[in-house]
């Protein structure tokens, strides 16, 4: 499972030109779902995710996480963040998870984040979307549960 975070000053998902969701200061958060994939990869995610300190002290230094500085987050699916681009020119997404244990494990993400008392604002899973973030620093983090403990 993959998290590619961006800290946020705000943060929109538009479908069909409707706003389904939005934040202000805190994370936008792309979510991709691997095939091997399971729960405690998603309660590890959002673990770090909650704990991640990516947020500036006076002296301009990371010491301040989401939870501690009381921000928001928006989730959206992004499978394409499975993609294996090793061959070719043409992205491979057979890392991705189906659907199916996707959308549950997406949802099981969420659903860890709300507990930890981050309110979280989502995109509509499988949806063409369109996401607006206004990043802060810039600061983006890649978490990836591969290989972690």
């Amino acid at each position: 499972m993959k998290a590619f975070i961006q800290r946020a000053k705000s943060g929109k998902v538009r479908i069909n030109g409707q706003v389904f969701g939005e934040i202000q200061s805190g994370y936008v958060i792309l979510l991709g779902v691997g095939h091997d994939d399971n729960e405690k990869d998603a309660e590890l995610l959002a673990e770090k995710t909650a704990n991640l300190r990516i947020f500036s002290n006076q002296e301009g230094k990371f010491d301040y996480s989401l939870l501690e500085v009381k921000g928001q987050a928006l989730v959206v699916s992004q499978f394409t963040l499975m993609a294996d681009l090793k061959k070719g020119r043409r992205p491979d997404f057979t890392k991705a998870a189906q659907p199916s244990l996707a959308e549950k494990l997406y949802l099981y993400f969420v659903q860890c984040l709300k507990n930890k008392g981050i309110e979280v604002k989502t995109g509509k899973f499988g949806s063409e979307m369109e996401v607006e973030i206004i990043n802060h620093g810039p600061v983006t983090i890649m978490l990836d549960t591969e290989n972690s403990e």
